[in-house]
């Protein structure tokens, strides 16, 4: 029960701060590099700003222990769909291995979050 708890918290407090604090930083204090990893992929700048919205309130639903749990379901379906098309994306068009991978092992750390979700719900 207690490792449940500790890989749950390590990998979701790692994704707040991938998914939400950095991104949400971003906008706050180098409003210039919003874009900076949408653009070269052919995206608009509007779109960058909803995706940092939608992160942040990702990371706030899969943290907070009050939110539903059909939200929280929700919200782990939006950041895998996120991280699935970032995959994509880098794939169809710059091909990076390093950009391609990123988000891979990201997709890793929700899905342990994910998996251990319910463990220490049920547990504990």
């Amino acid at each position: 029960m207690k490792r449940a708890k500790i890989l749950f918290w390590t990998a979701t407090i790692i994704l707040v701060l991938w998914e939400g604090i950095m991104p949400l930083s971003t906008i706050l204090f180098m409003p210039e590099y919003v874009t900076a990893g949408t653009e070269p992929l052919g995206y608009p700048d509007y779109f960058a700003y909803a995706l940092i919205i939608c992160k942040v309130l990702g990371v706030i639903a899969i943290t907070l222990p009050q939110i539903p749990s059909k939200l929280r379901e929700w919200a782990y379906a939006g950041l895998t769909f996120n991280l699935i098309f970032a995959v994509i994306s880098h794939v169809m068009v710059d091909g990076n291995v390093a950009f391609i991978l990123m988000p891979i092992v990201v997709l890793g750390i929700l899905a342990v979050s994910y998996y251990y979700k319910d463990k220490i719900r049920t547990n504990g």
